[in-house]
């Protein structure tokens, strides 16, 4: 157990600070020095990226979840003089994130890595700001669980997410017949292949999966869009964040992506969050709830939005997009399968392992050949998600291209 030190005044984690949502976070933090400072900023093995950022930041404590990338960094600081203390570990991740003195956590680790640390958080009680799906498409029940039973504060950093939840009354309490919803509507800006003809597919490369036509996220993320994964994982958190079945969560391709998502209630009403497309808004809104600060995006300029337009999800271009709203529908083990299998299947991808199209017969073929079980334990979401992996890679094996 770490021994932390009293803190001065409010302070903020960042778990993967060297990530797209780290990086803006701390540029919103850099704009309001006087409401915020950072207490810990962590990396798994981007040592350079992280001192860079500690040089600047100052944070107290340094964790990179590698332990020989933390003794790289404990160099590299060294050297340069920096005081920020480094720590290393899975561990010393889960110590930083529930420790007293931070006042809230971005959860931005990606992937299933995530996980643990996003709940310790979550039951120190702790203003969590989530932008790791995946932990709750994993263990959503257990999940939710641990956010009432502490009282977390927990609020979505998703730009879909977050929109919905600013289209939600105020007292919304995950009941959507007594607050009048009929479904929410999680725009989608449909990624780079789009509008590619259906055999075009076979040959994408992990550099055209990357290119996003509107958002710059990391490799990960980017193939997830260009599969539309990213939506469908999106459905699960939507599922678990504002209790609402499969059948009221719709996918609306937005290719312009100003809209952020819609919340239809029954009396013929929608209400929409609109913006420009950066993340800044929505990790702006979260860390000054209920409050409002400047983000550093600009106005949205209605005059210059040539056209909004709407498009049904061809699930044929995206067969992820089925896949999981399929493991939605069955619950149970089937959604941290799914996570485990397209996580496996799109880094196979981006090694040039496996083929764009072949990433959805990964998954579906995990799907099938994975035991069905219950999540009613973390342990036993880990072990489900060591399980999905083993047969993901066994998946991959037999389509791995030359």
């Amino acid at each position: 157990m770490i021994d932390f030190p009293p803190a001065s005044s409010r302070q903020l984690v960042i778990l993967g600070a060297t990530g797209s949502i780290g990086t803006s976070t701390l540029d919103v933090v850099a704009r309001h020095p006087e409401r915020y400072s950072v207490f810990a900023l962590t990396a798994y093995r981007d040592t350079e990226s992280l001192a860079h950022l500690c040089l600047r930041h100052s944070p107290r404590y340094a964790v990179m979840a590698d332990e020989t990338a933390a003794g790289e960094l404990r160099r590299l600081l060294r050297n340069a003089s920096c005081q920020t203390e480094v720590l290393g570990g899975a561990q010393a991740l889960c110590e930083v994130a529930r420790a007293p003195e931070a006042h809230m956590v971005m959860a931005a680790i990606v992937g299933a890595a995530g996980l643990e640390p996003t709940l310790a958080a979550v039951r120190a009680g702790k203003k969590v700001l989530l932008a790791n799906k995946e932990a709750l498409v994993m263990s959503g029940r257990l999940f939710m669980e641990a956010v009432a039973s502490s009282n977390a504060c927990l609020l979505p950093i998703d730009s879909e997410h977050n929109a919905i939840f600013q289209a939600l009354p105020d007292d919304y309490r995950r009941d959507p017949d007594a607050s009048g919803i009929r479904r929410i509507l999680l725009t989608a800006s449909g990624g780079p292949f789009r509008g590619t003809p259906l055999a075009a597919l076979e040959t994408v490369s992990p550099e055209d999966a990357c290119a996003h036509p509107v958002w710059a996220m990391g490799r990960k993320i980017s193939v997830d869009s260009a599969t539309m994964m990213n939506k469908g994982l999106e459905v699960i958190e939507a599922h678990w964040l504002f209790g609402l079945p499969a059948n009221r969560i719709e996918v609306v391709v937005h290719p312009q992506s100003i809209i952020h998502s819609m919340v239809d209630y029954i009396d013929g009403s929608v209400v929409a969050q609109l913006g420009n497309p950066d993340m800044r808004i929505p990790i702006a809104h979260a860390m000054a709830w209920p409050a409002r600060i400047g983000s550093g995006v600009g106005a949205l300029d209605f005059f210059g939005i040539s056209a909004l337009d709407f498009e049904r999800p061809d699930f044929e271009r995206f067969p992820c997009l089925a896949l999981a709203y399929r493991a939605l529908e069955a619950g149970g083990s089937a959604p941290a399968a799914l996570n485990a299998a397209n996580e496996e299947a799109v880094q196979a991808f981006l090694n040039r392992r496996l083929g764009f199209r072949r990433i959805a017969d990964v998954i579906a073929a995990t799907l099938e050949r994975a035991e069905r079980r219950e999540a009613s334990t973390i342990d036993a979401v880990l072990e489900i998600d060591a399980l999905a992996r083993e047969i993901a890679r066994a998946e991959i094996s037999k389509r791995s291209t030359p």
